[in-house]
């Protein structure tokens, strides 16, 4: 919680005067119970109206100063509090956005939508009731205890015994909570996990008819959410009992002192009166705190939560070459190369990738082909630094991908994912993404090469036609098209096409390849592709089996020499004699 408190520093005004008018409003309610006893002992017994007049008005005045204390005291905690989520929600997603690929996998995204959204609540809520009454309810509990000694110390000796039972039974509860309410919200993790899970493959749910089995999944753990929070729940609805309990016995006890002092003469009936109602605003305010300490038990829990988010590094340090300095002097000078890369996922066993090396010149195009799981998205992840290699180097124009500035080497690069992803906004703002400076000129040109032209212009807004959140209102198609033409609209050095024209029609893929062979200029591509005949005109053709090199070279070469080539290239042509 101390990592989070300098989002509240914004806000020190706030943070001061919240509790301060809290403590005056705490001041006023003090001075209630002597205004009681004086009324009983001077003005009924005497039966002095006009003196019961004069402190009724001084009550109503008690009353209306100590709620304008109060509702300046919310004011001030809810502008503090509000501010504080709003700063530490941003720092937050900032936070969360500069996280490598490593990070994000390691975290998960359900945790992350859970870290932004109900942690940050009640830490918000923990700070405004913090602001509120965590000043206030001691103020009032030793404040009612030390004004009953003024009155009488034999009575409020009781308070001395009542207020470290409270106590033992208050932080007793808040320890033993602390931990469950930490076991809620992972509970609660896993249902936002298999939620977005569902929603986001619900056609393959339908498809193989899996609605029961998800359904029954579901059920598991919203079942363990409920009981994880009944059972905190339970022990934190002990705490009202408990101290009603102890409090209810304190002022019996008092009942029966008061009555032997008043026989005596040494209390009068107005006092006894106090004394019980010092008793009683102990019990509210410890009622109130007792509810503050469950809400402070779970704004810390999601405190420690959301700041474990701020405690992940990125394994991917920025460089501090220019780049300026490659070696690339010529045509035959590689552009790109592998030197002996090995590469493994964080945490995992084995390595995905090992033993790759090869070079490209550039304006090449490279084609990458191999059977699932065989490490072709990992390799091209490699280029553009969203994993480090674990061994080895990739160079881009002589320079080593981790000696350059993280921003640099991406504007060298494009890159369109496996799958398309599109924003909610015109099309004009996603292709834009590319590069904000775009002219419209270069904005049809990279439609043109990406063969969205045609059902870009038969949209009636053209390029200001609206799309919606990740693209609903388009086919898988034209979404492909459309992220390719983002990528494009960068005129990167280096184009990574992540087995992103899958969705295409044969024809429509050749036309695309062609365009992209035709573009201006010298743009290395990769080309990560399921489809052989997507991959024919390659310069280069790389065959990964298992994350390693089954075959390099061209498609006459490699349906000659290489087994895993001919495997796949001919599940997917009728196998011909060769005459």
């Amino acid at each position: 919680m101390k990592r989070l408190m300098k989002y509240l520093s914004d806000y020190k005004k706030e943070s001061v005067l919240a509790p301060l008018f809290k403590l005056l409003e705490a001041f006023f309610e003090l001075l209630v119970p002597l205004v009681m006893a004086n009324i009983i002992d001077r003005g009924i017994a005497q039966k002095d109206m006009g003196y019961i007049g004069r402190m009724g008005l001084c009550l109503l005045t008690l009353a209306v100063v100590g709620l304008v204390s109060s509702i300046t005291a919310q004011y001030f905690a809810a502008k503090a509090a509000v501010g504080f989520s709003t700063k530490l929600r941003q720092a937050l997603f900032d936070h969360i956005q500069g996280l490598d690929f490593t990070n994000i996998d390691k975290a998960g995204t359900s945790t992350m939508i859970t870290r932004m959204t109900s942690d940050i609540n009640q830490v918000q809520s923990g700070v405004n009731m913090v602001l509120r009454l965590f000043l206030r309810s001691p103020i009032i509990v030793f404040g009612a205890m030390i004004m009953a000694f003024t009155i009488d110390v034999k009575s409020a000796l009781i308070f001395v015994v009542a207020i470290p039972l409270l106590a033992v039974v208050v932080f007793g509860i808040m320890m033993w909570t602390m931990p469950l309410y930490k076991k809620v919200q992972a509970n609660l993790d896993k249902v936002l996990g298999i939620t977005r899970e569902n929603l986001t493959g619900v056609r393959v749910i339908r498809a193989f008819h899996q609605e029961e089995v998800e359904e029954g999944r579901f059920r598991g753990f919203t079942k363990a959410l409920a009981d994880s929070q009944i059972f905190v729940g339970k022990i934190s609805a002990v705490m009202n009992p408990v101290t009603y309990v102890i409090v209810n016995g304190a002022i019996i006890a008092l009942i029966y002192i008061g009555a032997v002092q008043v026989n005596v003469g040494n209390l009068t009936q107005g006092e006894v009166v106090a004394i019980i109602n010092y008793m009683s605003q102990i019990l509210v305010e410890l009622v109130k705190l007792a509810n503050l300490i469950i809400t402070i038990t779970k704004a810390l829990a999601c405190a420690d939560r959301v700041a474990s988010v701020f405690a992940f590094e990125n394994q991917t340090p920025e460089g501090i070459e220019s780049g300026a300095a490659g070696n690339s002097t010529g045509d035959a000078a590689p552009f790109l190369q592998f030197d002996h890369v090995a590469f493994a996922y964080a945490g995992a066993g084995a390595n995905t990738l090992h033993g790759i090396d090869f070079s490209v010149r550039k304006g090449e195009t490279v084609g990458i082909i191999g059977g699932t799981g065989s490490g072709k998205s990992s390799l091209v992840n490699l280029v553009s630094r969203f994993y480090d290699v674990t061994n080895g180097k990739v160079l881009v124009d002589g320079v080593d991908v981790r000696d350059y500035p993280l921003g640099q080497l991406r504007d060298k690069i494009g890159v369109v994912m496996q799958k398309a992803v599109l924003f909610k906004g015109t099309i004009r703002e996603n292709l834009l993404w590319g590069n904000e400076n775009a002219s419209e000129e270069e904005l049809w040109d990279a439609l043109r090469t990406a063969q969205a032209e045609e059902f870009v212009m038969k949209k009636e807004g053209k390029l200001e036609e609206m799309i919606e959140q990740e693209g609903r209102n388009l086919s898988g198609g034209q979404k492909q098209r459309l992220s390719i033409a983002r990528a494009l609209v960068k005129k990167p050095e280096i184009l990574i096409l992540d087995d992103s024209a899958s969705a295409l029609d044969y024809a429509t893929d050749a036309a695309l390849r062609k365009s992209i062979r035709e573009m201006p200029g010298e743009t290395t591509v990769f080309i990560v592709s399921q489809r052989a005949s997507s991959l024919l005109h390659a310069d280069t053709i790389i065959v990964l089996d298992d994350g390693a090199v089954a075959g390099m070279g061209k498609h006459e070469e490699l349906l000659e020499k290489c087994e895993v080539y001919q495997e796949i290239y001919y599940s997917q042509f009728e196998r011909r004699e060769v005459e």
